[in-house]
């Protein structure tokens, strides 16, 4: 069938793309860079026609709160709106894991606004919510790093791999709408201090991880409930230290 993937050139939107491919799928991969924008809905409806399925994994190129929500609020409504028109039966979209428990953080602020305007909407819809990606340990260090020093609490976490957030997606992507959250994580928990040290220590990276229950995640205080999955949660096969092994490899 036809599935347009918004964001289609981004981390799992290209991922996503090409394990959709493998499945024999019409696949539309929209995206700036292939002149389609959903905020001035910019050939929009032409990349949804005829697609019985649509999976948003668009990300906006700020990370200020204000422009954040900006984008969320106004990128849903156009592909909503768009989808809609197109006859789209299937309305997927990737959110994150906790993204109701920690409203201090702008991003997950806006993608609960992202939620909600896709719950209210006319079409089916299943909300992917995933954990956070092993590709984004670097950033979360050097949102950390004061000097050599990489500060963060031990809070519980379950990370996963960028390549089994796509994999999940394209099988939610040729399944019916189920209309709710589902859940997706890695298949082993640990401390954000742990993840984020492996991540370091494969990269001989020479800063090291301090261990602090008070530092803030990106604003935000963190126990082990803030990104916790639930119990009926899809896993990942990729164990973090696998991962590792290639990516350093590759490098």
């Amino acid at each position: 069938m036809k599935i347009a993937v918004i964001g289609g050139s981004g981390l799992i939107g290209m991922k996503l793309v090409h394990k959709l491919h493998q499945r024999g799928h019409h696949v539309i991969a929209a995206s700036p860079s292939t002149g389609v924008d959903t905020l001035a809905r910019e050939d929009l409806a032409d990349a949804l026609a005829g697609a019985m399925v649509l999976v948003d994994v668009a990300d906006p190129s700020s990370i200020s709160d204000a422009e954040v929500m900006h984008f969320f609020e106004t990128s849903t409504r156009n592909v909503l709106a768009a989808g809609q028109a197109a006859g789209v039966r299937h309305h997927v979209t990737l959110s994150v894991v906790g993204a109701e428990r920690l409203h201090e953080i702008g991003y997950l602020r806006a993608k609960l606004a992202q939620e909600k305007k896709i719950k209210a909407a006319l079409v089916a819809y299943t909300i992917v919510r995933a954990t956070q990606f092993f590709e984004f340990a670097g950033s979360i260090a050097d949102a950390a790093t004061e000097g050599d020093a990489v500060r963060l609490p031990p809070a519980r976490v379950q990370p996963m791999a960028a390549d089994d957030v796509a994999e999940a997606l394209a099988e939610v992507a040729a399944q019916a709408a189920v209309n709710r959250i589902i859940e997706i994580a890695g298949p082993v928990a640990m401390g954000l201090d742990e993840f984020v040290g492996q991540f370091l220590r494969a990269n001989q990276d020479a800063r090291k991880v301090v261990v602090d229950p008070d530092a803030p995640y990106f604003g935000a205080a963190l126990d082990d409930q803030a990104f916790t999955p639930g119990k009926s949660t899809r896993l990942g096969k990729t164990r973090l230290a696998d991962w590792l092994d290639r990516t350093v490899e590759k490098r």
